[in-house]
């Protein structure tokens, strides 16, 4: 009986207290769509490469979640040339200087229903700040998909300056919204 308790003992420890789930991001759906406003009317762009450095997220223990994500600016796009190559600009991205935007979260909390909230530093052409993010996650089957938005103002980040940085042209407010599918997570 005292070998059966001792065996039992040496397992529990070498055997984590929950799942390890590993994520896998899907590619396919996966996006970061910006919408600001040009003259009142909206401008739909998206970054075409962004890669998660670390996606590990349990959703029955978020505050033990990894979350990281790299952004590469030289890849914003609205589809029009002339635009997509003023984005990389010094007045706007400055891609050349300021090649990846990135967002670390230092903590998630459960909001409930799926719901969560990041906190963490994003960092923008060269300047790093605290920032809250949404996140919600759904699940269907073995594919469970992170969404949220949040807005930025651009003039914070130094985004459209010189000749863009009047806002009755370009609107100081973007709005940011994000999609993607995983598989491997724990159930909600």
């Amino acid at each position: 009986m005292k070998s059966g308790l001792i065996r039992s003992a040496v397992l529990a420890a070498l055997l984590p207290a929950s799942p390890l789930w590993a994520q896998t991001l899907l590619p396919q759906g996966a996006e970061i769509v910006f919408t600001s406003k040009q003259m009142g009317v909206p401008v739909e762009g998206r970054f075409k490469s962004f890669k998660l450095d670390a996606f590990q997220f349990d959703p029955k223990k978020p505050e033990a979640a990894k979350i990281a994500l790299t952004v590469h600016t030289k890849s914003a796009a609205v589809g029009t040339p002339e635009v997509d190559a003023e984005l990389v600009k010094p007045e706007w991205f400055d891609a050349a200087k300021f090649p990846e935007a990135k967002f670390v979260a230092q903590s998630v909390k459960p909001l409930g229903g799926g719901k969560f909230e990041m906190q963490g530093q994003f960092t923008l052409k060269g300047q790093s700040k605290a920032m809250t993010v949404p996140l919600q996650l759904a699940q269907a089957g073995a594919i469970s998909t992170a969404t949220g938005s949040f807005a930025l103002k651009r003039k914070d980040w130094k985004i459209g300056t010189g000749e863009w940085a009047d806002t009755s042209i370009v609107a100081d407010e973007v709005q940011v919204r994000f999609k993607f599918p995983f598989s491997g997570m724990a159930p909600l």
